[in-house]
């Protein structure tokens, strides 16, 4: 071997080591940056070209399993949807109460039924009415603030969606940029090493917002689409464009999830996005649906029951709160009472109607108008109104009359006599006329004798009858429609109330289980990256030490050959 061979050898010997060490302390300083993979420098062999073989930097690797980081990426998109559902529906279930807090909503409502039971044994009193009429407030106001709540969270959601998008876009913009830098660095033979480390926790990010699959190319480009196959990144970026709702209600229509035009608002599955449209129109709708079948079931029941009765006294006027026009069918049935009473409940004028002789709505208004101390017409809404001529008299309704094809009473058929109204939880209240005056609250009934005509008792201030429907009406069982996913079953307003809390509450706790389990899933993949690709310093500082003594050796052959040369020169001299 030559000298000059030999001293090539160490020269290439000594410029891998120092690569080495440098790529070594390298990884010790970034043991702690985030992201950060080991890399490592890939000696190679190089031909003398005279039968000997030395050493050189073939390049910088990186240590990073792909198969496990593509596991890892997808991985985020479960924790981030599974993240964002239990936030929310967690949110929720505390908003709706402890079941056993006074101010639940399965609370108020025993209150209310407690109540009504204390007015059935004194259907006289008016500081029993001025009770019941509280507590019917306070379940309704418990109904609207829990509907509201929902649709707060809903909107919420909403924006959250538009804050989402704004942030996919930037990551999206981020990987472009180190798209276009790694494909640089790599065709001019850099290594590129802490670029692709920071493009694979890019990508993390990315899917942790919205599902994605990504693949790098020949020229080390990464093309990210989403899930279903939409590109987000190939040579140019694919941004999501949305705005939120101004408002959000029950019946709010959101506008739509667009990739260059598209709505891809159905097909994302996963990803904090995934969870925030999902919360937004399926969780939470479902909640309000349970809330809504029983704010609707209690105003529908109540509402029956209180216009089979009346005030004592009547009120001089029933104005109903349901629009018809007068020639809609009648479809009437059985007798319907009309009483015009005296404040003391002694009857004015009494007129029985058989509703099947009356065709039309406008047939049985202008009988009941052509009584001689009463009024009744359709007003300008299409309300029925039935009033008394003199001030001091009052209009009460009885008997068995029933008008509509569902059967409902007459007074019910056209809402004469309300206790609550609203379309569902959300604006759900008592009476106005009611909740100004505890007093207009039906507890009995117009009496049914036969004989009744003017002069004659019409109405006793201690007929409990209505009352006493009332007080069963808590406690006995009612049916309940299928609503958000909550089966039809037969049971109390307590009970069903309950039910909601307690669906909402199991809903939470599997959400938060989804969530432990995906974040642990998640965990243990960063855990075996880690193991795999991550920095061990003290690895490290024993490969530095091990470079060390080989960085020497290679110097002093380097030295020995130095000498040798000087040697062979001074014998040339």
């Amino acid at each position: 071997m030559s000298l000059r061979v030999a001293g090539s050898i160490a020269t290439s010997a000594l410029r891998t080591n120092e690569v080495g060490m440098a790529v070594a302390s390298a990884n010790v300083a970034n043991a702690g940056t985030e992201g950060y993979t080991r890399k490592t420098a890939k000696p190679t062999t190089s031909d003398t070209a005279v039968g000997f073989t030395g050493v050189e930097v073939a390049g910088i690797g990186s240590t990073v399993d792909r198969y496990l980081m593509t596991s890892l990426v997808a991985a985020q998109s479960g924790l981030g949807l599974s993240r964002t559902v239990s936030d929310y529906l967690d949110r929720f279930q505390e908003r709706l109460g402890a079941t056993t807090s006074a101010s639940s909503l399965g609370s108020v409502i025993d209150t209310l039924g407690e109540t009504l039971a204390t007015l059935a044994t004194s259907p006289e009193s008016g500081s029993a009415k001025a009770a019941a009429m509280d507590d019917l407030t306070a379940v309704a106001e418990t109904l609207r603030s829990t509907a509201k709540a929902v649709q707060e969270l809903r909107g919420e959601a909403d924006r959250a969606v538009a804050d989402t998008v704004t942030r996919i876009n930037g990551t999206l913009d981020t990987l472009k940029d180190l798209n276009d830098r790694i494909q640089t660095g790599k065709a001019l033979g850099q290594d590129t090493g802490d670029l692709e480390d920071q493009r694979n926790t890019a990508l993390k990010s990315l899917a942790g917002d919205i599902d994605i699959r990504y693949q790098t190319d020949a020229n080390g480009m990464v093309r990210v689409s989403t899930s279903s196959g939409t590109s987000l990144l190939d040579s140019a970026v694919h941004r999501l464009s949305y705005t939120p709702a101004t408002t959000v209600g029950a019946g709010t229509s959101f506008n739509p999830i667009t990739i260059d035009g598209k709505d891809v608002a159905g097909s994302v599955s996963s990803g904090t996005l995934g969870g925030l449209i999902q919360v937004r129109d399926t969780d939470l709708p479902a909640q309000q649906a349970r809330l809504d079948e029983l704010a609707l079931t209690l105003k529908d029941t109540l509402n029956a029951l209180h216009n089979q009765g009346t005030a004592v006294p009547p009120p001089n006027a029933l104005t109903g709160s349901a629009g018809v026009a007068g020639s809609d069918a009648l479809n009437g049935n059985g007798t319907l009472r009309v009483a015009v009473t005296a404040a003391d409940g002694t009857a004015v004028e009494v007129l029985d109607l058989d509703l099947s002789a009356y065709a039309t709505v406008q047939d049985a208004v202008d009988a009941i108008d052509a009584m001689g101390s009463l009024s009744a017409h359709l007003d300008a809404q299409g309300r029925l109104v039935i009033q008394a001529d003199d001030a001091a008299n009052g209009v009460a309704l009885g008997g068995d009359g029933t008008a509509g094809a569902d059967g409902k009473g007459f007074s019910a058929r056209f809402g004469l006599n309300d206790l609550l109204t609203g379309t569902g939880a959300a604006d759900l209240r008592v009476s106005d006329a009611i909740a100004r005056d505890s007093g207009r609250l039906a507890t009995g009934a117009l009496s049914t004798s036969v004989t009744l005509a003017a002069g004659g008792s019409a109405l006793s201030a201690g007929e409990g009858s209505v009352a006493q429907a009332l007080k069963t009406a808590f406690s006995g069982a009612q049916s309940f429609d299928t609503a958000g996913g909550l089966s039809g079953r037969s049971g109390t307003f307590s009970q069903y109330a309950g039910a909601i809390i307690q669906g909402a509450a199991t809903a939470a706790s599997r959400a938060a289980t989804a969530y432990e389990d995906q974040d642990s899933y998640a965990s243990g993949l960063e855990s075996t990256m880690a193991s795999q690709s991550g920095v061990n310093v003290n690895e490290e500082t024993a490969a530095i030490s091990n470079l060390q003594s080989a960085y020497q050796a290679a110097a002093a052959v380097m030295k020995a050959v130095q000498e040798m040369f000087d040697t062979a020169l001074n014998l040339v001299r």
